[in-house]
């Protein structure tokens, strides 16, 4: 089965977000996607995927991502004229190497001053293989997921691609819900991956830099337009906290779904890859709980 690039959008499109990594997002997206079997998984985190590593599946398609271009440099066609050499601002044209006219493809830029400017047309730009996007189908529904070359840019765009292959399956198969893991932070990728949301589930936790960088969550999702809603991860581990986070998230309009203890057994699950969302212990049913409330906003919002 082949995925392409268009396709409309899905019924409803769900965005896990955190202002922070290590807030418990991934965690409880797998949760949700344990309780909800039908839905198509997106890990949009494409610079540190970890969903693969909690829900299980089986490798169906993948493919190359291009986001930039290098230089190219046809040592035959060379007359040496220094021109690119003496030009290139990253000294990345090495012609005095003992290799031979080459491209440092470490230090190139990708500009494409040097092509312009060789008068062998001896340069060329070509694309630069930036990371893999792939499609799995778990237990559930189908997960698409990718991961972004060492030192590479443009993550915002690979999250964007990988949101149009989700978006085309869900119209291919009838789908009506789509579930995204967002990156951490409010960048680029965090943006292409609330883009076109319909609600956004904010995790948070029981520190100050979990409270300040929430804050910053919700101020995006009120650019965007797309309703946030917050959950608190672990927050006995300091209730006075959780209870200022809850105050701010109520005066910054936002929905309060609810609160996870913190649960020993995640990690335990976790490990075997088992969802902490279909066990009857503290944490699972907490992470229910506030999988319920989700639905009640995705029903309401369809009226």
């Amino acid at each position: 089965m082949g995925f392409g690039d268009e396709g409309g959008a899905p019924l409803k499109e769900v965005v896990v977000l955190s202002g922070k990594g290590g807030t418990g997002k991934t965690t409880l997206i797998a949760g949700f996607s344990a309780l909800s079997p039908e839905a198509v998984l997106v890990d949009c985190d494409v610079d540190a995927p970890n969903l693969h590593l909690l829900v299980s599946g089986s490798l169906i398609q993948e493919g190359g991502f291009s986001a930039s271009q290098a230089a190219s440099l046809d040592a035959s066609r060379c007359d040496r004229c220094r021109i690119c050499a003496e030009s290139c601002r990253f000294e990345a044209v090495l012609l005095d190497d003992a290799a031979g006219p080459r491209i440092d493809g470490i230090a190139c830029e990708g500009c494409g001053l040097c092509e312009r400017l060789c008068p062998s047309e001896a340069i060329t730009m070509v694309d630069r293989a930036s990371g893999t996007w792939m499609a799995t189908r778990t237990s559930g529904g189908m997960m698409f997921h990718a991961i972004l070359g060492a030192g590479e840019g443009n993550s915002g765009k690979l999250v964007a691609m990988l949101k149009r292959k989700a978006r085309a399956y869900c119209v291919e198969t009838s789908a009506s819900l789509l579930l995204i893991d967002g990156p951490p932070g409010i960048g680029c990728p965090v943006i292409a991956a609330l883009s076109g949301a319909d609600l956004a589930v904010l995790v948070a936790e029981p520190t100050l830099a979990g409270k300040a960088d929430l804050e910053r969550a919700m101020s995006l999702c009120r650019q965007m337009k797309v309703v946030p809603a917050v959950a608190i991860n672990r927050w006995d581990l300091h209730p006075a906290l959780s209870e200022a986070i809850e105050e701010m998230a109520r005066q910054e309009g936002a929905v309060l779904l609810g609160r996870v203890p913190f649960d020993e057994a995640v990690y335990r699950l976790a490990s075997s890859r088992e969802s902490i969302a279909t066990t009857e212990t503290a944490a699972g049913t907490a992470t229910r709980r506030v999988w319920e409330r989700v639905q009640e906003l995705i029903r309401n919002e369809s009226r």
